[in-house]
């Protein structure tokens, strides 16, 4: 007997096993943009039918749009059907939206129902998931201890992290799901920084994967990543109940890492100049000058140095006082050499032991 999709909600959507696919049904566009984790894009518009079909709308009528929609949307649909089905058993549960739980994810629904396989249809769609996500943030980390590596730039807080990682720890990589190194200088080459909607689901993604029982080690973060701003819940939660952990770092080794991790513009000293040039406003004409010209001349270590104790340890020690008042009498790690072992050893004992006052 032909059957009808069902309609769940967005808790029973994100149910671990409840469904063997989710399948968005928006186009490669609005994919982009964000989706439900580990969805599949089937769009039953792309992107310029669903401008085609709009126009139509606005400028003819609701009635001719429909038509031409309707016909696109049954091609789509049967070209995925005849790509992707060919494997899947009866038993198979798909779950289907759009952006609002309407026509498009009812389409394809409807026929993978009507096939005979468990299908869903997501109540409310993508703008239902954005809604949920942006209220389930604060809750997720107020429920987490939360360690905050608190240190200068160039301390190797990334560094850390990652070791963190390797020992067992959980941590929550703000930078590498904002794919930036959170400073004016701080974008990766090639590699440009996801939407705004979509940080926030990875970002709501790692927190609802973490154990509460557990510590959690975050970096300090300012309010923005790039361009990119962290959920202010979570960094509230960070402010407001985190556990610094001073990370202090030997100078000479903080100017290494940071020619390490910014190896790719000293390739480029022109284009490093231009990001200089942004910094005019904040530290004045001569300094900025001044600067550029040991790019130029490719004196790289002067140049990280001046960088260091001219522009950004004065804004750290700034942001750190407002945000972390309690930092100077928190636990301090020390790192002397920065290289890998120091690394792993320190986060060996972090990762087996507390270092914050009882």
């Amino acid at each position: 007997m032909a059957m009808s999709p069902k309609i769940v909600d967005v808790e029973q959507a994100l149910a671990p096993g409840a469904f063997d696919a989710l399948i968005d049904a928006r186009s490669p566009a609005e994919y982009a943009d964000d989706h439900l984790p580990g969805a599949l894009n089937w769009p039953v518009l792309d992107d310029e039918e669903r401008a085609r079909v709009g126009t139509v709308y606005v400028q003819e009528s609701p009635l001719a749009a429909r038509k031409i929609g309707a016909a696109l949307v049954c091609r789509n649909i049967a070209a995925h059907l005849d790509a992707h089905l060919a494997d899947k058993p009866r038993q198979w549960r798909p779950l289907v939206y759009c952006w609002r739980g309407g026509q498009r994810s009812g389409s394809l629904a409807l026929v993978l129902a009507q096939i005979g396989f468990q299908t869903a249809q997501l109540r409310g769609g993508y703008k239902a998931f954005r809604a949920h996500v942006r209220e389930a943030i604060g809750p997720l980390a107020q429920a987490l201890d939360l360690r905050v590596l608190c240190g200068r730039t160039g301390s190797g807080k990334t560094r850390l992290l990652q070791a963190l990682r390797a020992a067992g720890a959980q941590v929550l990589d703000l930078e590498g799901m904002a794919q930036h190194r959170g400073s004016v200088l701080g974008a990766l080459p090639g590699l440009p920084q996801p939407t705004q909607k979509r940080f926030d689901t990875l970002v709501w993604d790692a927190l609802r994967r973490l154990d509460p029982a557990r510590p959690v080690f975050v970096e300090s973060e300012s309010a923005k990543i790039g361009r990119l701003s962290v959920p202010p819940p979570l960094l509230a939660q960070m402010h407001a109940r985190g556990q610094p952990l001073r990370v202090a770092t030997a100078d000479t080794a903080r100017v290494a890492l940071l020619l390490a991790d910014y190896e790719e513009s000293t390739l480029a000293p022109e284009a490093l100049c231009a990001l200089l040039e942004g910094l005019r406003a904040l530290r004045g004409g001569e300094r900025v000058s001044r600067w550029q010209a040991l790019a130029r001349a490719r004196q790289w270590p002067q140049l990280v140095a001046a960088l260091l104790q001219e522009h950004y340890d004065p804004l750290y020690e700034r942001s750190m006082q407002r945000s972390y008042p309690g930092l100077s009498t928190a636990p301090q790690l020390v790192i002397e050499q920065g290289d890998e072992a120091e690394f792993a050893a320190l986060a060996a004992r972090l990762a087996t032991t507390d270092p914050t006052p009882a």
